[in-house]
């Protein structure tokens, strides 16, 4: 038995209801070939792929992909948004507190949510987002020597 091909950028754009243009499929490979990037990096990002892009068409873009679940927004405490292409697994991150890194960690027991509410107020919860914070090690070096 073969498995079923990856579906390319434009087919997961059509299959999440979404119009395909070549500014969204640049966003989108941007975003996921990137490392929780803010909105000036993938502007950058999809003016090497296609050309000019205003800030505001990335932006509405990144909505979109943000709303249909092929895009995840984070946004650290005191830090500007960033952008991701892993979605779907409840995973959280890292922030180093000096450098603002952001680095992804997997989810400590596996199946969202991750974490148990002391008390749920009868909501059905189905995700936890946790953001660790320290120093990164690069940050951590730099301060002890």
């Amino acid at each position: 038995m073969t498995a079923s091909p990856t579906p390319t950028t434009a087919e997961e754009l059509r299959g999440a209801g979404l119009r395909v243009t070549a500014a969204r499929v640049a966003l989108l490979e941007t975003v996921r070939d990137g490392d929780h990037l803010g909105v000036e990096a993938i502007a950058s990002g999809v003016r090497d792929r296609v050309g000019h892009i205003s800030l505001q068409a990335v932006y509405e873009a990144l909505h979109a992909l943000t709303a249909a679940g092929l895009v995840r927004r984070i946004e650290p405490a005191g830090h500007p948004a960033r952008f991701e292409g892993r979605v779907g697994d409840n995973h959280h991150h890292i922030v180093c507190r000096s450098c603002g890194a952001v680095v992804d960690v997997d989810c400590a027991v596996g199946d969202a949510p991750c974490l148990t509410a002391a008390n749920d107020w009868g909501f059905a919860i189905d995700e936890a987002e946790v953001v660790y914070w320290g120093l990164c090690p690069d940050c951590s070096t730099g301060r002890s020597s």
